[in-house]
């Protein structure tokens, strides 16, 4: 495959935002990891987190595109996307959206003896595909994506651990709220053109001043088990002073956004929102090692 349709490849699905959901996976792994009595993870573990994470982000966004290809044409922002540009074909994006999918289905194979990532991938992978006709029928598809996000972090832990405790569904709450609210900035854009073809959101069912508040109730309640998190692993000052920089984060990236001036929603979108998910895995991470973490 030549260079240039590699990188169309990753531009499709936007590769670089991947950073938003595997900084919450490698979070979920280490709290798993560093639990009482959890197994050592095995070189094999890490590698499965990774390549499961980015082969299941990899097929839910091209599936996206390949769903979305007729509303991306009459869309003048979308339109210049791979398939209603002509960059890539339907077929082609049909083949690497099947291969990604087997590429996540046989990663699960790494954490064995733990059958659970096996047993819970083709749920999984059903959600994530599924999230593609959610705007066709509900206004809460921005809370679909959120909770296919938030997947990542419990993922882990189970595939870590083989089963499930408080703080891997504190975080996945957190990842919850924190996405379903900036997907409902970022669906600001399109109010009118999800009005004139019937597609349903959030900003199109209250208007674009009620669902900005609601994002912003939604990134308040983000704070709230994040610090339930912080409480019940536990972990210290560290940490909560990176909850606090979150909070910080959040203020600043409604106050970029406003009804009658979106243009900085892409900055809203991407880069705070890219700071906040590295940033939190980084502060706690270093708590962790502070602490000696030591729980077991």
């Amino acid at each position: 495959m030549k260079l240039a349709r590699i990188r169309d490849f990753l531009e499709m699905i936007k590769f670089s935002h991947t950073l938003f959901a595997l900084p919450f996976a490698l979070l979920g792994a280490a709290l798993a990891a560093f639990s009482p009595g959890a197994p050592r993870p095995r070189v094999q573990d890490w590698l499965g987190i990774l390549v499961c994470m980015a082969a299941a982000r990899s097929a839910a966004m091209a599936f996206n595109r390949l769903a979305d290809r007729g509303y991306d044409a009459l869309n003048p922002r979308t339109a210049v996307r791979h398939i209603p540009s002509g960059r890539l074909s339907a077929r082609q994006v049909a083949v690497f959206t099947i291969a990604s999918a087997a590429a996540f289905l046989l990663a699960t194979l790494l954490f064995l003896p733990n059958r659970w990532p096996l047993y819970l991938s083709v749920p999984v992978l059903l959600w994530l595909l599924g999230y593609s006709y959610a705007k066709r029928f509900t206004m809460l598809a921005h809370f679909w994506l959120g909770l296919s996000l938030s997947l990542a972090p419990v993922a882990a832990w189970i595939a870590l651990r083989g089963d499930i405790a408080w703080p891997p569904v504190f975080l996945a709450e957190a990842v919850l709220f924190w996405v379903a609210g900036f997907d409902i900035i970022y669906a600001c854009q399109d109010v009118d053109f999800d009005k004139r073809v019937g597609l349903r959101s959030i900003p199109r069912r209250l208007g674009v001043k009620n669902a900005l508040r609601l994002a912003a109730g939604c990134h308040a309640m983000m704070i709230v088990p994040l610090i339930l998190l912080g409480v019940t692993y536990p972990l210290g000052f560290v940490y909560f002073a990176g909850v606090a920089a979150v909070g910080v984060l959040l203020i600043y990236e409604h106050a970029i956004v406003r009804p009658d001036d979106l243009t900085r929603v892409n900055v809203a979108f991407f880069q705070v929102n890219i700071a906040i998910s590295i940033g939190l895995l980084a502060v706690s991470l270093i708590d962790l090692a502070v602490r000696g973490v030591g729980l077991g």
